[in-house]
């Protein structure tokens, strides 16, 4: 495990629009069935998100982006090298629904490739 020199104030998250809401319901989103099967919550940060979302997203509609606050989850956040060698954040629990800080919807271009908002940090 790495922590990379200048820890990122935010980390992403895509999911569906229903997993945002079940996460909304019940105060806490606790991994789609990957991030169940690796044992934590997969995370990007700004400079990963738009290849996360065309390698496990492509063409996929009804998905939301969060901006999560990397403090009040840094007590379980590990960076671990993943695709490319590089260091991903990992959520080793659940994401607690007040560590979002924005969510937005994912709209696809004409090409199917998802447009991401231009303010990512």
């Amino acid at each position: 495990m790495s922590t990379p020199a200048a820890l990122p104030k935010t980390i992403y998250r895509i999911l569906t629009e229903q997993a945002w809401a079940k996460a909304q319901a019940t105060g806490a989103f606790s991994g789609s069935e990957h991030d169940v099967r690796d044992g934590f919550i997969h995370f990007s940060t700004a400079a990963q998100v738009a290849e996360t979302a065309a390698k496990h997203y492509a063409r996929m509609t009804d998905l939301v982006l969060l901006w999560v606050d990397v403090e009040p989850i840094a007590h379980a956040l590990r960076w671990e090298v993943s695709r490319g060698g590089a260091l991903f954040p990992h959520l080793y629990a659940e994401l607690p629904s007040h560590a979002v800080r924005r969510a937005a919807l994912l709209e696809l271009d004409a090409n199917g490739v998802h447009v991401l908002p231009a303010a990512l940090e």
